[in-house]
């Protein structure tokens, strides 16, 4: 069987309301992944596991059945932000030598989730 290894970090984003960041947060199951809010209100998520989000059972594990939640989170998420501040989430990663790598953006700023991977190359302009 062949094992994902990846690498998740962000930027630092203050937030609007550390509590409620904080409890938004605690209902979402992020693998393997940590996060802290700062008594400042600095949000910060990392870890080596591939960035997906599920909602939390009441016994704390992810609810799998649910599915994958990553944008309904970023959305709820957009609304806590301080006014031109930026959260950048990065995630890299690989199994074995298979194709594809992984690699995912999401950039959460002024009320909207953009999200960017390798997917669709863009032709380059000479």
């Amino acid at each position: 069987m062949a094992t994902l290894q990846a690498a998740t970090t962000s930027t630092g984003a203050i937030v609007s309301d550390p509590q409620v960041v904080r409890e938004l947060c605690e209902s979402y199951c992020f693998g393997t992944l940590d996060w802290e809010v700062t008594e400042d209100g600095e949000l910060t998520i990392w870890g080596y596991d591939g960035f997906e989000v599920y909602e939390a059972r009441e016994n704390g594990l992810p609810d799998y059945k649910g599915g994958i939640v990553t944008h309904e989170f970023l959305q709820e998420l957009a609304n806590q932000l301080e006014a031109d501040e930026e959260f950048n989430i990065q995630t890299a990663g690989f199994t074995k030598c298979r194709f594809p790598v992984l690699a995912r953006r999401y950039v959460v700023r002024d009320g909207e989730v953009l999200h960017a991977d390798l997917s669709s190359p863009d032709p380059i302009d000479e």
